[in-house]
């Protein structure tokens, strides 16, 4: 008979990514059934208690442990195994200053720095801790005269509003809160694709936007300069483009750059208004890639060079190939591995969007016309768990779900801090899918270069069964067409 061990140890943080290994570590164990090791979240003791838990009382600055396995002696290996993999994660290695104590906080490290007078010194900080933390850090950071990159997601907008004004006060650049990604002179943030250098930089209100520009870009050999993201709230009416700004003018007096891309979720009307204005008055070109700006109907990306309102609708990829025709670089035909897929008799069922980036997903919803849609990397779902660029549960269970007769489209990027191998841990659930007749449809966003391998991925994911296009309006398009039976 099962049996379980449920600890609340007070106070002890690590992030999610961490945690989630953990789990898969003692899950692996013989003889362990269920284990579930993460902060005490309320989404995280619903988990819990979903599974049979009996919990005690525990805080979000908890962490929970609740372990069932066939009987004690195994509950017993995996505590001691835990406790391993736990002290592990809290071993840290002081370098140099002679047993000199680290700084305690960010504003600390940086006069540290600066006070020594070394080359080098920060210039940057990156903060990535639970959300009702993130301001304090933030803010610490602007005050010591440092830009800031808020990876943390689930921030207050007033918060975000203070923070950016305090910056635009004294002089840094604030990216995010909930920015996914960030290049800075060849530095790459968050979830960052490996990009040659190149004349292209790259302003962003989206992350996953960013990465499905520039990723193309660099397909065709055109590298950056730098990507700055700004999150995705910042062209809201309430923020009012405050980063967005600062970050065009960075950019059009950086030498290094010589076009400007900028990306962004749907924007307030009035503050995507001012944000094009600002663009028409650099000297540096620009590229404008806002979704929802195209007369105020729909979703559509209204893609200019130089202000010209001529654009017209498009999508990412247009964007892309906008500044591929700029620099006079040959649009090349971008690769594609689709896959058999049974004829349809016609028109049934419904295209199931299961996407973990929130502007990937919109851009296929519009492309597509049709469908149910959901954005896995919303906050909503990123509470007190790993995003789905590295934890793929939740989109499994989802694919799980579509019945026979739909047709499933999903985007799986790559890169720096995203899965190792995500081709590893969907294959099994797009076959499934597959073998009882639905589709599947894969927009794979990743450099030549990324770590997992664009090509090893590709051919992996299609070994499984899905089609597969590195541009996501393709394979939204082509995930419709075969929906109306045109495939």
């Amino acid at each position: 008979m099962s049996a379980d061990l449920v600890r609340v140890r007070p106070g002890v943080y690590h992030d999610s990514v961490s945690l989630m290994r953990v789990s898969g570590a003692l899950s692996a164990l013989p003889g362990i059934e269920v284990a579930v090791v993460a902060m005490a979240t309320e989404l995280n003791l619903g988990l819990a208690a979903g599974l049979g838990f009996a919990l005690p009382e525990a805080g979000q600055g908890d962490l929970l442990v609740a372990l069932r396995g066939a009987g004690p002696d195994d509950l017993e290996t995996a505590r001691a195994e835990l406790d391993r993999l736990l002290t592990g994660l809290t071993v840290r290695t002081v370098q140099g200053g002679g047993g000199e104590r680290p700084a305690r906080t960010v504003r600390s490290a940086a006069l540290r720095g600066a006070g020594e007078g070394y080359e080098g010194a920060a210039t940057l900080a990156l903060v990535s801790v639970p959300g009702p933390y993130a301001f304090a850090e933030a803010m610490d950071a602007i005050e010591a005269g440092l830009s800031v990159m808020i990876f943390s997601d689930n921030v207050p907008v007033e918060q975000e509003v203070l923070l950016k004004r305090r910056a635009a006060e004294l002089g840094p650049l604030v990216m995010g809160p909930d920015c996914g990604t960030a290049v800075v002179c060849g530095a790459g943030l968050g979830f960052a694709n490996v990009l040659r250098p190149g004349p292209v930089g790259v302003v962003a209100a989206s992350g996953t936007g960013a990465q499905q520009v520039t990723c193309l870009l660099d397909l065709a050999g055109v590298g950056v300069s730098h990507v700055l993201g700004v999150g995705g709230r910042d062209l809201s009416a309430e923020v009012a483009g405050l980063s967005t700004l600062r970050a065009l003018a960075a950019l059009d007096a950086d030498p290094s750059t010589e076009l400007i891309v900028l990306v962004s979720k749907p924007p307030a009307p009035e503050t995507g208004l001012a944000v094009r204005r600002a663009a028409r008055a650099l000297s540096t070109p620009v590229v404008t890639a806002l979704l929802g700006s195209g007369g105020g109907s729909g979703c559509d990306l209204d893609c200019d060079l130089d202000g010209d309102s001529g654009g017209g609708p498009g999508d990412l990829t247009h964007a892309a190939e906008a500044v591929l025709r700029a620099l006079g670089v040959p649009v090349p035909v971008w690769p594609s591995w689709p896959a058999p897929v049974s004829p349809r008799a016609g028109p049934a069922g419904t295209l199931r969007g299961v996407y973990s980036g929130g502007t990937l997903c919109a851009e296929a919803r519009t492309v597509a016309g049709t469908g149910e849609f959901t954005d896995f990397g919303d906050d909503v779902y990123t509470r007190g768990r790993a995003h789905p660029m590295i934890d793929p549960s939740l989109r499994l269970e989802a694919l799980a779900r579509v019945p026979a007769g739909d047709v499933a489209l999903l985007d799986v990027v790559l890169g720096h801090a995203a899965d190792p191998d995500p081709a590893a841990g969907l294959a099994s659930g797009i076959a499934s899918a597959v073998a009882r007749g639905v589709p599947v449809v894969v927009a794979l966003v990743g450099s030549r270069d990324d770590p997992q391998g664009l090509t090893a991925q590709a051919e992996a994911l299609r070994a499984a069964g899905a089609s597969v296009f590195v541009s996501n309006s393709h394979a939204a398009g082509y995930a419709a067409a075969l929906l109306a039976g045109a495939r």
